[in-house]
This record gives C-alpha cells, structure tokens and sequence, in this order.
C-alpha cells in the first residue's frame, strides 16, 4: 500500500514543479529538513485537487527567510511570530512553517515553541488524516497512523476530540465541513460526542470566523447530510440563531448534477434559513456576509415570493428582468426545493423551466424619459410616473411592445 502511495505522491504534478523543488533546495541544506504536510498531501491521495501547498521544516524561521532570499526566492514574514514564513517560487506562494509544540495551551493562545520533532508538529493538528506529510522525493511520513484514515476518508481528531475542541472552538465546524468535503460513511462517533458537549464553544467564536467556515461547508459536497447531523446537535441554531429547513436543503442538493448554483452558500441560506425576509438580515448580520453575498440572497428571497405568489408561472423573460440571470435561476431552485423536488411528475417541467432561465437573455427597455421629453412631455414628477406605467405595460405584454408602440400610448395619457 505504501509503495502505491508513495508512487501517487512523487507524480504529483506540484510535487515535481521546478518552484517547489527550488524551495526545497533552498531549506534542506546543514541537516535542515522540510517536508509537504496537510491539505496537499490529502487532496492528493483522494483525488482532489490542490489549491495551495504548506511546507513544515526544522528550520528557524529567520533560516527560512535567510536561506529563501540566498536562493533569490521572495520570501515574507507574513506570521514569523508563529513561525511562518511565505515563499514565492514561480509566482506560486508556499506557506513555510517552522515545526511547533505546544508547552501550555489556553484555547488559542497556547504557548507553543519551535522544535525538531515530527511527531510533536504532527500532534498539535486537529484530524488524522491532515498530519501527513510527503518529503521532495514522495515519500509518505505518517507518524500518527493517519494514512488508513485518510484513505477510507474517516475524520477522527488526533488525541482526545474533547481536548483538540477546547483549544480552539472553530474545529467543531471543521469537524464537519472536513467531513463534508472528504468523508465518506458515518461521522466519527467519538468526534460527533465531543461535538456535542463542547458545542456551546462556539459561541465564544466570532462571527467572522464562523462565517468563513461555514461558507467552506456549505460548498462541499456532502453538506447536507453533516448540516443534518449540526442541526440534530444544537450547533446550526447556535452558529446561526436560527432554525433550519434541513429537508428543503437535501432536496437542493439532490439537484447538484443538473445546476452547479446549488452549491452556493449564498443560495443554500436562503433555503436552509429563510422562513420569512427577516432571516436573510440576520443570518447575512450572524455571518457577516458581505454586501455582494447580502445582496444575492435578498434577491433570490424576492424571485421565490415572486414564483410562489405567481397564479401562473412567470416566463423566464419575466424572471430575468426583475431579478436577473442568476436571481431567477436561484429563485427557481429555492421553489422547487421547497415544494417540488421528489415529484417525479414535475421533474421535466423543471428541467426544462432550468433550461429557459439559464438561457434567457434579459429584456432592455426601450424607452427612455428622454424621449418622453423629446416628444412633448414636460420633466417632473409626472414624467417619471408615466415611464414607470409604459414600463408596467410593456412588461404585460411579454416585451412585445417596441419603442415606436410606447411613445404612441404616451401621447394618450392624462
């Protein structure tokens, strides 16, 4: 099994890129190592691919910085304090941290030291399957055993669950979205029981901290079943101050193949906690979303009132001009979450109401006040009205209702 994995590690196309091996090169001199640990490593051996690469070393970090710049590699001190320094080899920024253990531990402000020791470094991570580390050549270190969990994608914490939670609360959501993102089977019992008992950690937490992970955990693709067991446990009320539609979530979800804006957390809020239009305030407060984020969820919450409240369904032109694009299609996806999604009568309408959204190309108004002006019509107040009806009228008639058509109807009004 070893040599499968060690095989799998050394043809990783990040493993052998000129900008890493220069890396290594610059630190492993004067019996100094440095080996690839964590998410690397695991994306890797699950066949995920690998958005960024973190160096552990025994080197010091002002070694580092020395030795990087020696090698005419840029290198910052973007967390020298804790031992981390940032080098850039090929445009390609590697995160270069300085082994660590921990001599007292206050939540997040342990005490910690640089050491030597690899197994020391690899017990102050939170799962077994993220102390992994691969050395130049691809050569798999596993000093906590973490390979066999890695592999059958098991999340269990390194140590005691209870005492890893306590030293930092956030690793209750990491707990889940790690599970979420790479795990397969049942969550760890021994983790989920921890969970449970330390869950009101969390609210110690910011909400910026709480917001970012949970983002994380709504994008990845076994959410739903690890919002599930959150919801069960306490923690999404606590995370959230709110309640959860866990079921019109999974019904999202179970759409994944066919439109990839399921996974969108700004979307999955607006399905898992829009009950009335207060809770899209609040959770975008709770999770100090940003205006964009805020905005989309506003959004989507008026396409859903517009589709549920509708005698008959608006037409995708409809849709896309009051809401846009991405509003409509989000709109529909919260609908049919919440009242259709199971039906197997309704599946092809869906899909084909899917397909005219995402196709539809939004309508322009082809009037403006200035040529209200233009034609005789004074500016004002009243102006403004009248464009407002002409609008309303063109909207009534399935946008049928050209320039020249509108500017005669105007002449009509009072």
């Amino acid at each position: 099994m070893t040599l499968g994995v060690d095989e799998k590690l050394s043809k990783a196309d990040w493993l052998s890129a000129p900008g890493i091996q220069a890396v290594f090169s610059a630190i492993e001199r004067d019996g100094e190592e440095a080996r690839v640990v964590g998410g690397a490593v695991r994306n890797t051996l699950l066949n995920h691919p690998v958005p960024d690469v973190d160096i552990a070393t025994t080197a010091s970090p002002e070694t580092v910085m020395a030795r990087a710049q020696d090698a005419g590699l840029k290198a910052i001190g973007t967390g020298i304090e804790h031992g981390t320094i940032t080098v850039i080899a090929d445009d390609f920024p590697y995160e270069v941290t300085t082994l660590r253990e921990d001599i007292e531990t206050f939540g997040r402000q342990a005490r910690v030291v640089f050491g030597r020791d690899w197994e020391k470094d690899a017990r102050r991570r939170d799962f077994t399957m993220n102390a992994l580390y691969v050395d130049r050549n691809g050569h798999l270190h596993d000093p906590l055993g973490g390979l066999g969990d890695c592999l059958a994608r098991r999340v269990r914490f390194i140590g005691d669950a209870d005492g890893r939670i306590k030293e930092d609360y956030l690793r209750i959501l990491r707990f889940f979205r790690i599970y979420a993102a790479y795990g397969e089977g049942e969550l760890d019992p021994e983790g989920l029981g921890a969970c449970l008992r330390q869950r009101n950690g969390l609210r110690q937490l910011s909400a910026e901290r709480i917001g970012h992970e949970m983002r994380r955990l709504l994008r990845a693709p076994r959410a739903a079943y690890a919002l599930r067991m959150m919801n069960d446990c306490g923690l999404w009320e606590i995370a959230t101050g709110g309640l959860a539609r866990i079921d019109d979530y999974e019904a999202l979800r179970s759409l994944d193949e066919l439109a990839s804006h399921t996974r969108d957390p700004e979307l999955g809020l607006v399905v898992l906690a829009g009950f009335v239009r207060e809770d899209i305030a609040r959770v975008s407060d709770r999770l100090r979303l940003s205006n964009g984020e805020r905005k989309r969820m506003e959004t989507a919450w008026g396409a859903r009132k517009k589709l549920l409240q509708a005698d008959a369904s608006p037409s995708a032109a409809a849709m896309a001009y009051a809401f846009g694009r991405q509003g409509a299609i989000d709109g529909l996806l919260a609908v049919w979450s919440a009242q259709i999604a199971g039906k197997a009568d309704d599946s092809a309408r869906f899909k084909e109401m899917l397909s005219a959204f995402g196709s539809q190309v939004i309508p322009e108004f082809p009037l403006k006040g200035a040529d209200l002006i233009s034609s005789g019509h004074k500016a004002g107040p009243e102006l403004g009205a009248l464009l407002k009806r002409l609008e309303n009228e063109w909207i009534d008639s399935e946008f049928a209702l050209t320039r020249e058509h509108l500017l005669e109807r105007s002449k009509t009004a009072s």
